[in-house]
């Protein structure tokens, strides 16, 4: 989520809770990518687009194949819920085996198709997830647009939602600082 700080909300802004999982969209290049295939673009051209905004690396395997959002999913796992998990214990599918059609498809049927990355605790200790997921548009999740983030963190008192909208150079610059910030002091 480029500058927002999610590692410095546990445990001290948020004393006493137990995060009992996650949900969100953790993938800005594969966000861009989708809702350009909504208009209509090959996916091939999408990433060009993504490219062309500076979203999307040069080789954007890691972004369309999961990669990079199931690293995100592993460290939330691991600093936020405190446990343990390798990435070949994340269920990981990119976005490249979802066809323009199929997004279109859900667009005209008033869904959409996001990148969900979602994270619970279970009894043997936590189920994760990063996987093409058709979704209504009532879900707060299939509004997102281009580069924008969330993530839903489900507590044991309450739920709590972040929203970083459009981040920037800067915004990911503050979150460098402000993890570095965390990390040096007591």
């Amino acid at each position: 989520m480029d500058g927002t700080p999610v590692f410095s909300l546990f445990p001290h802004p948020l004393p006493a809770v137990e995060l009992r999982g996650f949900r969100g969209i953790l993938n800005s290049t594969t966000n861009v990518v989708l809702a350009e295939m909504e208009r209509g673009l090959s996916l091939e051209e999408a990433v060009k687009t993504a490219q062309q905004i500076g979203v999307a690396e040069t080789d954007p395997s890691d972004d369309l194949d999961g990669w990079d959002a199931a690293v995100k999913v592993a460290a939330l796992v691991i600093v936020l819920m405190g446990v343990p998990i390798r990435l070949d214990e994340i269920e990981r599918v990119g976005i490249r085996s979802v066809s323009p059609e199929q997004v279109r498809a859900a667009r005209a049927a008033n869904r959409r198709i996001k990148l969900v990355c979602r994270a619970e605790r279970i009894s043997s200790g936590v189920r994760a997830s990063v996987l093409p997921v058709e979704l209504p548009l009532s879900d707060p999740l299939a509004i997102l647009e281009g580069t924008t983030s969330a993530l839903r963190f489900d507590l044991d008192v309450f739920g709590l939602s972040i929203i970083e909208h459009k981040p920037g150079v800067i915004a990911t610059a503050y979150g460098l600082l402000a993890d570095f910030l965390r990390s040096v002091r007591p």
